[in-house]
């Protein structure tokens, strides 16, 4: 498969992986705290949750929000009404598989999270996973599956290019980047409607040379409408 940006005449459609945010961090913790009085806090510890979305963007702060920000912009899923492949948006988790990012959390949720180790090794983690890749395979047909996520660890490579094969895809420009830095290069594409180039895991270069800092992002949020889709030109 060569690289690809934006879904061609002859695509599938396209689905979106992301990676959790770190649920034992600094963030994570004080959100737990039973003295904690924020409105996500107080939410968390009623019987409705949070939606995971918005939790692990608050958790994991640039990086998620670029990731969700930027899934949820130019997902292109096959069927809308298969209530498996949603809206194209799936969040790994640690110890429940792929969730879409409405699904609400609990306090209790995220303590099982942060004692769940995001390992292949780990059976409570791994299972859960190939379980629900396996059932979205299954619902996808030839759609593109792009993971918003680290490729340079197997914590989540191993488990799934064991499943989607070829068709798991990543960002090319993701290669030598530090997660603050994909948050804001996500954030950016996403508000100018432009998806980035993808090309497939299986044989990537995993490891790069780290790319120029991006400039600071200036005024303006992700507006609404239709995407604008361009092909690189490189």
């Amino acid at each position: 498969m060569s690289p690809s940006t934006g879904p061609s005449s002859d695509s599938a459609g396209r689905v979106f992986l992301l990676s959790p945010a770190n649920c034992s961090g600094r963030r994570a913790q004080q959100t737990l705290a039973l003295h904690a009085q924020s409105s996500l806090a107080t939410k968390l510890r009623g019987l409705g949750g949070v939606p995971i979305g918005e939790l692990f963007a608050y958790m994991s702060g640039l990086y998620f929000k670029g990731k969700l920000t930027y899934a949820q912009r130019f997902a292109a899923p096959p069927d809308l009404a298969n209530p498996i492949v949603g809206r194209g948006v799936h969040v790994i988790t640690p110890n429940a598989g792929l969730r879409g990012p409405d699904t609400p959390v609990t306090a209790d949720a995220v303590r099982a999270f942060a004692a769940a180790a995001v390992d292949p090794s780990n059976e409570s983690y791994r299972r859960p996973l190939e379980q629900s890749a396996r059932l979205l395979l299954d619902e996808i047909g030839d759609c593109e599956v792009v993971l918003l996520g680290s490729i340079a660890s197997p914590k989540y490579v191993d488990i799934l290019l064991a499943i989607f094969g070829s068709r798991l895809c990543f960002p090319i420009d993701f290669v030598g980047r530090g997660d603050m830095s994909r948050g804001g290069l996500l954030l950016r594409q996403a508000a100018a409607g432009v998806e980035l180039e993808y090309a497939p895991v299986a044989g990537a270069v995993r490891h790069g040379r780290r790319p120029p800092k991006l400039p600071p992002l200036r005024g303006g949020s992700v507006e609404a409408g239709h995407s604008r889709r361009t092909r690189s030109s490189r």
